[in-house]
């Protein structure tokens, strides 16, 4: 190439680059996007001392307390995450709305963290649900534009998680509800939980089925190297309590259920090809009961998923792929994960401006009715 021409080609270069970045400048900034967090942990101190007394009292072959609460909640080392977590937990305002200012975070949907009530005697559990959810509605009165929330129940009182259920939603005006998986060893397929699923429906509010340690059932192989917890267990727990309810034909029976799975999809996504494959094979065996959807059918039309704790865009491609843009929201997983970071992450995916808008607020408002801005 000689001289001259390499020159005409650099100065066309410049010229473009030149009048891209005029466009730019003509254009503004990119649009910034409302942004409403779907997966942000709270506590409360009647909450803290109940889950303590509990866990002093369990048996040490159980995953379902000791390790995670007592390491929050009693006395934590100064200055340790633990400690940072106790507090962010039982701030329902300060601290967490100077967070959500700096992140760019608009609202915050809060629920309470694991276990929750679920770990109680029923009328125990009863109480404290009420309590929970009476102090998560006067959070919200008091700052109406940034917060919204899920309520918690009791479904070891199938009674009285109806009855908090409905008081939930037709009196405190709570989006929709938190189950934080199991009670009891059970899962949401037992047929005696169908009450519950019931008065979701009939409601037309989501369950967040939220991961906890796994049952005893299935704990065993997760009691060492710490994989009850959040970087192993929480994800299988809640995946196969999922497939539990598509398999069992829950959503034949509940067709306009809806449930939402952190973290990605809590794996799903990944094995949606290969859960309808051995569906479609066991059930020609006759070894399935056969559904009258497959279970990647049924995922799109029961299921949504967030992003809480999960940074990863091609496991967000892979979730709008199975779930459809309709069906997955931005989380945080507050105060676990960094606010800054999450909004750093969902504000450089590779999104169209309407797969953005979904994302970030549209369906949360959709589902959880959550007032637009």
């Amino acid at each position: 190439m000689s001289i001259h021409r390499r020159t005409l080609l650099a100065a066309a270069s410049a010229g473009v680059a030149a009048s891209a970045m005029a466009s730019r400048a003509i254009a503004g900034p990119p649009p910034r996007f409302r942004k409403i967090a779907t997966e942000e942990a709270f506590a409360t101190t009647e909450l803290q001392t109940a889950w303590l007394d509990v866990a002093k009292n369990s048996h040490a072959a159980s995953l379902d307390v000791p390790t995670g609460i007592l390491s929050i909640f009693n006395d934590p080392a100064p200055g340790s995450n633990q400690d940072r977590f106790r507090r962010q937990l039982l701030d329902v305002e300060t601290e967490r709305l100077q967070e959500m200012d700096a992140a760019g975070v608009d609202v915050q949907l809060l629920s309470v963290t694991i276990p929750g009530v679920q770990m109680f005697a029923p009328d125990r559990a009863d109480a404290l649900a009420i309590a929970t959810n009476d102090h998560l509605a006067a959070a919200i009165a008091k700052h109406p534009t940034r917060f919204a929330g899920l309520a918690c129940f009791a479904p070891q009182s199938l009674r009285g998680a109806a009855r908090e259920m409905e008081r939930a939603v037709t009196e405190l005006k709570l989006n929709g509800f938190i189950v934080n998986s199991h009670t009891d060893d059970l899962y949401l397929d037992d047929p005696r939980f169908s009450p519950i699923l019931e008065a979701a429906e009939a409601l037309d509010r989501p369950i967040y089925l939220h991961p906890r340690a796994p049952s005893n059932g299935m704990a065993g192989p997760f009691r060492e190297y710490g994989l009850g917890g959040s970087i192993w267990g929480f994800g299988m727990e809640a995946g196969t309590h999922a497939v539990r309810l598509i398999l069992s034909g829950t959503f034949d029976r509940f067709p306009k259920l809806r449930i939402v799975l952190g973290h990605m999809g809590e794996a799903l996504p990944f094995w949606m090809w290969r859960l309808d494959h051995m569906y479609r094979r066991r059930a020609r065996d006759g070894r399935l009961t056969p559904t009258s959807l497959t279970p990647s059918e049924y995922f799109r039309r029961n299921f949504a998923v967030t992003t809480s704790g999960f940074e990863d865009e091609a496991a967000l491609n892979l979730v709008i792929d199975r779930a459809g843009i309709d069906n997955v929201m931005w989380a945080i997983d507050y105060p676990f994960e960094s606010s800054v970071d999450a909004a750093a992450f969902i504000d450089q995916a590779a999104l169209t401006p309407a797969q953005r808008a979904s994302i970030c607020h549209a369906n949360a408002e959709r589902l959880f009715r959550i007032t637009q801005a």
